[in-house]
């Protein structure tokens, strides 16, 4: 399945993400995260590269198992970082040997102890030129990455939303954004991106807090260019103790989720950090209502 005509369907397409694992404690609580979420019937899974590039061969092995092994659409990602075209093209062409359908082309972040990113020679330097190379040679579905509150790398939201509707003309499908907390980022980021031209499904990307270390001034959070919003920050502060703050953290979530859906968002892609319970349980809730959203988005 192309995970473009899912988008197409007028229902919310929930999808996970997962990266691979460093060791074999690590892969077996990966298989045990896909295994706890089977059952919710995700529209797709995806499977990042390790920092700078890193474990391609894994994040082969991985799409290519879940597709096989769980009957879950599974959409590889794919780097500009350490690889020349025609290494790309070999594993691209692996890909579409095993069947993989989707794949998300980005620029990917500088190796491990390099601060700028550059590109090799014969490589790509951008996200579009990669979309751009895939679409030219294979038929997969291939989205790519949208920033409602800007990369750590651009000078506003503005080149964002011009780099969005370059990678849309590459021949980007589907965009998936950085994780985010709050929903009017992510709505005037897509009212302007539609005024620009881009009109591809634009699909949020969320991650609930678990952890008062995530929101730290060189936590994940900071590292990634996320808006901690006050709101947020004080409930997390005001939390006694770690299971406190996950509480917090999925509370805020499912809200999140549930405003996004209800005021036209086409699905929530959920980075899961290779762990099942907090996206399952930000899941589960938002079952319940489902039908609800639904009519909103159809209204």
């Amino acid at each position: 399945m192309r995970i473009a005509d899912a988008y197409r369907s007028g229902k919310p397409v929930f999808s996970f993400e997962f990266f691979p694992p460093k060791d074999e404690k690590g892969m077996r609580r990966l298989h045990d995260t896909i295994a706890a979420l089977r059952p919710l019937r995700p529209d797709f899974v995806s499977v990042t590269y390790g920092a700078g590039g890193t474990t391609r061969e894994l994040t082969i092995e991985l799409v290519t198992e879940i597709k096989r092994d769980t009957g879950i659409e599974a959409m590889a990602h794919l780097t500009c970082v350490g690889s020349t075209a025609t290494e790309i093209a070999r594993v691209l062409d692996r890909l579409a040997a095993d069947d993989v359908e989707n794949v998300i082309a980005l620029r990917g972040d500088p190796p491990k102890g390099q601060t700028a990113f550059s590109a090799m020679e014969g490589g790509f330097a951008h996200g579009s030129e990669l979309a751009a190379f895939i679409r030219s040679r294979w038929p997969f579905c291939v989205a790519g990455a949208a920033y409602p509150e800007g990369h750590i790398e651009s000078r506003d939201v503005d080149d964002d939303i011009r780099y969005a509707k370059v990678k849309q003309d590459a021949g980007v499908e589907v965009l998936i954004t950085q994780l985010f907390f709050d929903p009017h980022d992510y709505f005037t980021f897509v009212t302007k991106a539609r005024a620009a031209g881009v009109s591809v499904p634009i699909v949020p990307g969320v991650m609930p807090v678990t952890s008062a270390s995530q929101l730290a001034p060189t936590g994940m959070f900071a590292r990634s260019g996320a808006r901690i919003p006050d709101t947020l920050r004080r409930r997390v502060e005001a939390a006694r103790d770690e299971q406190a703050v996950q509480a917090v953290g999925l509370a805020w979530a499912l809200g999140q989720c549930r405003t996004l859906l209800e005021t036209g968002a086409p699905g929530i892609h959920f980075y899961t950090l290779n762990r099942s319970h907090a996206a399952y349980r930000v899941y589960r809730g938002l079952r319940t209502g489902l039908p609800a959203m639904v009519g909103a988005r159809e209204a």
